[in-house]
């Protein structure tokens, strides 16, 4: 299960190390992708057919639809992991997440998200401000 949150850089050849916790679980390829709130998703090869299909199942007849898709599944790419668990973030998805040299890595059960260090800490100081809210939403759906 990938959970936790680990902190790591990126060098100055854009790569970035994976924490050697999932590595095994991750597998030699993996799918980076755009994510919410101006992130990065990483999802495993298996992962991913589930998200890509469920995307490909939208309805093409809603706009929102289409552009959600269109953002995940265009800005997606396949990266492997070299001998040292590291993975090469292209550039497109480095400007997109604003990623600089220290980012954090989570573990979300079945993905990975990749977030600026700053950014990571201004969100989760955000989000735990209101987290009897969000619990409280989260009702409806059995938590």
């Amino acid at each position: 299960m990938l959970i936790g949150q680990y902190e790591h850089t990126i060098d100055n050849k854009k790569r970035l190390a994976l924490p050697a916790k999932f590595r095994g679980e991750l597998g030699d390829k993996v799918i980076i992708t755009k994510g919410v709130e101006n992130c990065l998703v990483v999802y495993t090869e298996k992962e991913w057919e589930v998200m890509s299909s469920k995307l490909g199942n939208l309805p093409i007849s809603q706009a929102e639809a289409r552009s959600f898709a269109r953002i995940i599944l265009a800005g997606a790419m396949e990266v492997s992991l070299d001998k040292l668990g590291r993975i090469l973030v292209p550039d497109y998805l480095k400007n997109y997440a604003n990623l600089k040299k220290n980012v954090v890595i989570c573990g979300l059960s079945n993905r990975l998200e990749i977030w600026d260090s700053e950014k990571w800490d201004s969100y989760t100081k955000n989000a735990e401000k209101g987290v009897e809210e969000i619990v409280s939403k989260l009702g409806n759906f059995g938590i």
